[in-house]
């Protein structure tokens, strides 16, 4: 069987991987409960790959604990014990978790809000509170497509006041080619991982001295940022955009209004105040966690007409958000980004046209960064929880107008309800890299919110005032979480186009380094970027070298390349293509560029 003919379903695709997964987390509960008789279990979810469990030692667990605790789980599972289920009123679940003396328990019961409480038995020898579903026997689970891959430090309810737990990290398939397959991927995940490949190709560091999640970017990273950036603007400019530019930090009063403080404060860095009477008070600044109450007084500035709209505004706005350190990931999980937002403002009959030009734009980007493996979700609001703000006739309105412009641009999707942004519905991309992992990365949201909230108004053909639409929306999504998954899908090979050295100038001995100097300053004129091997290594190292570092052209100078006033070329996507002339050469590398193509 072939890696490519080997499917390899999400939990949440397959209810037969969600029965394995969450039997195997409670197989796995049971051995460790035997081996540590006072080790207390707490949750053990299935993940979308996998599951864990967390579990209150009193011993820190070691790699090699994981093998003694594979071992009993294979005795468990080797036993075929029955998985029964069983109900049982909240009374009877209170009594018999005292009985067990385990109060994480307790906790996790007092959550459920239903009096009907399910209980999952392994034989008469262990049991959890627990929804299910489950195999009907430990003899369904195959000892051979199930490891245990990892362990971590996880704070109770993920909250860092709480004490510390151990939490064990496996995965478990329907077969051992699964497994095989998934462990290869991992492998080659490791190889593509954009810390490591970002740390050898010198883009970005961390320093602790600045603090986790909190990106420093090298002269190459940024040249990479700024030139998704100046491509953006450009389409941006076409399409009528305004650029705008606002602060990091604001008064805590706009945060009030908009709802953030309100409704996204855990997720924003602690207010500064000047005394402790004022922070009482909750009178101070913050730093921002999104633009978009930013752009709103833009708009309000002065009173528009229905002539000024659409009013686009867009901006490449750092924000900041207080992610805990356990959740931290490279680039795709920080603590300070950039988001390529904007927020356009519409009257309600220009609002379908305005969304479908923004998945036009979102289609583009998508297609010169070679993006082609991606689903669309409507993300809507869940009625029954008290998240969300605004009228449900607002939401009805919003999520009915991002279903009507997919309809026209016969664009296939998906809903997930819950995944709304506060304060509207939205589009997201979500983007299927190399190695099948998912990855959120454009999105477009409808919001009548945040104009009610602050109260934006525009002069209509009658003369009367009436309330703008705000689209919200981010191709990139945010240029450290793109640039994260581009270095990874890329696997550091970076088109020709985003590369931060597209060409390396190799001379044969340090008399060719003049000629090299030259043909250098040419194309760093005409905007390419461009520089000189002045390493002084053997040839064969410095083409070892450059194709470490994935330059994609490479240009061996030597007598006959002086003479003729040519470059011997090779590439990285053509191999070697043998002398050409300096002139063509910046031709061909000009009109590569320009179309996002390789040499």
């Amino acid at each position: 069987m072939s890696n490519q003919s080997i499917k390899l379903p999400r939990t949440s695709e397959s209810e037969n991987l969600k029965k394995i997964r969450h039997t195997t987390s409670h197989v796995m509960a049971m051995a460790v409960q035997k081996l540590y008789p006072n080790a207390q279990v707490t949750i053990g979810p299935w993940t979308e790959n996998g599951f864990y469990y967390d579990f209150d030692l009193s011993e820190p667990l070691t790699e090699k604990d994981l093998k003694v605790i594979k071992k009993e789980m294979i005795k468990i599972i080797n036993r075929k014990l029955p998985v029964t289920r069983e109900v049982v009123s909240r009374e009877e679940a209170q009594m018999r978790i005292k009985n067990i003396n385990e109060p994480y328990k307790l906790e996790i019961l007092d959550g459920i809000k239903d009096d009907t409480i399910t209980i999952y038995h392994l034989a008469e020898e262990w049991w959890d509170l627990c929804a299910g579903p489950h195999v009907d026997t430990t003899a369904d689970l195959n000892p051979k497509a199930i490891e245990l891959e990892s362990i971590a430090g996880a704070y109770w309810r993920g909250d860092s006041n709480n004490k510390q737990l151990q939490r064990l990290y496996g995965t478990a398939w329907e077969t051992p080619e699964q497994l095989a397959e998934y462990k290869r991927r991992k492998e080659e995940a490791l190889k593509r991982d954009h810390r490591k490949l970002g740390k050898e190709l010198g883009l970005f560091i961390f320093s602790d001295l600045v603090g986790p999640g909190l990106p420093l970017w090298t002269p190459k990273g940024t040249l990479i940022r700024s030139t998704l950036m100046d491509f953006l603007k450009k389409e941006q400019t076409k399409r009528g955009y305004l650029e705008v530019i606002t602060p990091h930090i604001a008064r805590v009063d706009l945060f009030k209004i908009s709802g953030h403080w309100q409704n996204y404060k855990e997720d924003m860095f602690p207010m500064m105040a000047d005394n402790g009477e004022e922070a009482e008070k909750e009178v101070g600044f913050a730093l921002k966690p999104m633009n978009c109450p930013f752009h709103t007084q833009i708009y309000k500035s002065e009173l528009r007409s229905y002539r000024d709209l659409p009013m686009r505004l867009a901006e490449f706005g750092t924000v900041y958000r207080y992610e805990q350190s356990g959740e931290l990931g490279g680039l795709t999980r920080v603590r300070g980004f950039t988001q390529d937002d904007s927020h356009l403002f519409v009257t309600p009959d220009q609002l379908e046209e305005e969304f479908i030009s923004v998945i036009d734009l979102i289609l583009t980007v998508f297609n010169s960064l070679k993006l082609s493996n991606f689903k669309t979700r409507v993300s809507t609001r869940d009625p029954e929880s008290d998240k969300y703000i605004g009228s449900d006739e607002g939401w009805e309105k919003a999520e009915n107008a991002i279903r009507h412009a997919l309809k026209i641009k016969k664009m296939d999707y998906f809903e997930a309800k819950g995944e709304a942004a506060f304060y509207g519905p939205k589009l997201d991309f979500i983007f299927q890299d190399a190695l099948e992992r998912e990855w959120q990365l454009g999105t477009v949201q409808v919001d009548y919110n945040l104009p009610e909230r602050f109260d934006l108004e525009y002069t209509a053909p009658d003369g009367t005032r009436q309330r703008p639409i705000m689209i919200h929306r981010a191709p990139f999504g945010s240029l450290e979480r793109l640039i994260g998954i581009l270095i990874e899908e890329y696997a550091g090979d970076f088109p020709l186009w985003l590369a931060p050295v597209q060409v390396r100038l190799m001379p044969v001995n340090d008399d060719f380094s003049g000629y090299c100097q030259d043909v250098c300053q040419k194309m760093l004129l005409a905007g390419i970027r461009a520089e000189v091997d002045n390493s002084n290594e053997r040839l064969g190292k410095m083409i070892r070298n450059g194709e470490k570092q994935k330059i994609p052209v490479m240009a061996v100078v030597g007598g006959n390349e002086v003479e003729n006033n040519t470059l011997n070329i090779r590439t990285r996507a053509s191999g070697e293509l043998g002398a050409i002339s300096v002139t063509e050469v910046m031709e061909k590398l000009g009109s590569a560029m320009a179309n996002h193509g390789d040499f």
